[in-house]
């Protein structure tokens, strides 16, 4: 896992290369050091995983045989005296925002919406994957690791896991493998795009690759797209603590392969959509918030994937609600508006698994 380190001043012979204010410094030996910006600390909390249900949750941490580790959110159980659900139940992928380089989903940032999320709606679970961070490890690193999840997913639906634990049973007992969808927040919205894409081209449309698991659609949220020439939106929109200009800048220039910057196939609203004209992909839902910095960039996504025959369906937050406003769960408590259009988002993301 990433790195930290000691302060420059303590190691005379380490240089800062590269520091993402408040968030992120990168040194000359290579090591990295994440931060806490002043404000952050509450959504940087360290969520424990749980068994006992909490608000009609459990929370479980699981190391996986493909290499990766994920977080699954379970609805509670019913109670024993309670008939079990028969049918099976939608299932969701998520992928963690950061700018390819920061976060955890076991942060309260992610936690306190995602648990009350899995318990909404009628899905057997969301599946949040502790991604490898940049720039100690580079796309495509995060996309790898969203594939080698849905080959796990794979590999419970087949029974090929091995030594189940009883979370991971359930999710096998109760999960439709046939309707997981992706979802993803800023740059995870990004690798929705990004690991539906790279699925396709190993599938060929032929479901060769994940056999049992299909991908029934993706949910983008906020994502990180951008281009190297600044649109309007992130010259006119005010920054917010989850985005700022830098962010954008420097994030995105790290997350990328060395030599890219933000105009390649990973970041570009247009190249990431060019680059799938000829797959098979799943239908997307892509939320856009009117005072996001990237509100154009995403809009322009949308636009592209369109132009190439692709079904996506573009939601606008309207009003003050800038980049993943409804992560900020002290805004969602204390702000009407926020709290309006976080309800307007889940329901729109319950119709859009409904929908397929």
């Amino acid at each position: 896992m990433p790195s930290t380190t000691t302060a420059p001043e303590t190691d005379p012979s380490k240089t800062v290369v590269e520091e993402v204010t408040g968030w992120l410094r990168l040194y000359s030996d290579g090591t990295v050091e994440r931060l806490t910006p002043p404000g952050a600390e509450p959504f940087t909390v360290i969520v424990p995983p749980y068994t006992e249900p909490r608000n009609g949750v459990t929370v479980h941490d699981v190391t996986t045989a493909r290499g990766v580790d994920v977080r699954l959110y379970l609805p509670a159980e019913p109670p024993a005296a309670a008939p079990r659900p028969r049918r099976r139940r939608p299932l969701l992928l998520h992928f963690h925002g950061g700018g390819f380089c920061l976060s955890r989903p076991s942060w309260a940032l992610y936690h306190n919406f995602y648990a009350p999320l899995a318990a909404e709606l009628d899905v057997a679970g969301i599946v949040s994957v502790f991604l490898p961070l940049a720039p100690e490890y580079r796309l495509p690193a995060a996309i790898d690791a969203g594939h080698a999840a849905l080959l796990w997913l794979r590999d419970v639906a087949c029974g090929d896991e091995g030594n189940l634990n009883p979370a991971v049973e359930r999710l096998r007992d109760e999960a439709d493998f046939s309707r997981v969808f992706l979802i993803g927040d800023s740059s995870g919205g990004n690798l929705v795009h990004l690991v539906a894409a790279h699925a396709a081209a190993k599938d060929d449309g032929a479901g060769a690759d994940l056999h049992a698991v299909r991908l029934a659609g993706g949910v983008l949220l906020n994502p990180g797209f951008a281009r190297e020439e600044k649109s309007r939106s992130e010259l006119e929109n005010p920054p917010s603590l989850f985005l700022t200009e830098e962010m954008v800048d420097k994030l995105l220039a790290l997350g990328v392969p060395l030599g890219m910057n933000k105009d390649s196939p990973y970041t570009s609203p247009s190249l990431v959509a060019e680059a799938v004209a000829r797959l098979h992909m799943p239908p997307m839902l892509l939320v856009v918030a009117e005072k996001d910095l990237l509100h154009d960039p995403q809009v322009e996504y949308g636009e592209a994937m369109a132009r190439v025959g692709k079904t996506v369906e573009t939601v606008v937050s309207r009003g003050a609600v800038a980049h993943v406003f409804y992560l900020n769960f002290f805004a969602v408590e204390s702000d009407p508006l926020t709290a309006e259009r976080t309800r307007e988002l889940i329901d729109t993301i319950k119709t859009f698994i409904d929908r397929y």
